[in-house]
């Protein structure tokens, strides 16, 4: 089980690496800024919190760049976290296609990222359009497509 859980956070690391490249060619490409929504939850998670990001508040450039660091952290988590879950119930789906696990990993990791945000108010996918839909799927369906390709790679190395 937890030689699993291993693979599993193993290839997610790599499945978010492929979510950032992903999203930084858009960027490159579109000449698109960051989102900055991920330091937009941290910010309000700290502010429901009753944190202070500095010891000044929350409203300075180093409160800023604790929200962007923690933003940034959380995705990690997330990646990793959905990781750890899919290392433990891949054995459990032992017919599943990769196509499949690919699609929902970064179905997962979506909406583990865009449920809370929303929950929160940062973010409203009503008004996301086309291009916004594309640029939040696209990205986690790489990190699903890697995640998955990765774990069977090392899977079946590991026997």
């Amino acid at each position: 089980m937890r030689r699993k859980l291993l693979l599993g956070i193993a290839a997610s690391a790599v499945g978010t690496i492929a979510l950032d490249v992903a999203t930084y060619l858009d960027m490159a490409v579109r000449a698109r800024p960051a989102s900055s929504v991920p330091a937009e939850v941290a910010g309000a998670l700290a502010e429901r919190a009753g944190v202070e990001l500095a010891a000044d508040g929350n409203d300075n450039e180093r409160a800023g760049n604790r929200r962007s660091g923690l933003g940034a952290l959380f995705g990690y988590g997330v990646g990793l976290g959905i990781g750890a879950a899919y290392g433990l119930l891949r054995p459990q789906l032992p017919g599943l296609p990769r196509p499949v696990a690919a699609t929902g990993l970064g179905l997962a990791a979506m909406a583990t990222s865009d449920v809370p945000a929303t929950a929160l108010g940062v973010t409203d996918p009503r008004a996301w359009g086309a291009v916004g839909w594309a640029s939040d799927l696209l990205p986690h369906l790489a990190y699903g497509l890697a995640t998955a390709s990765v774990y069977e790679a090392l899977a079946d190395r590991a026997g």
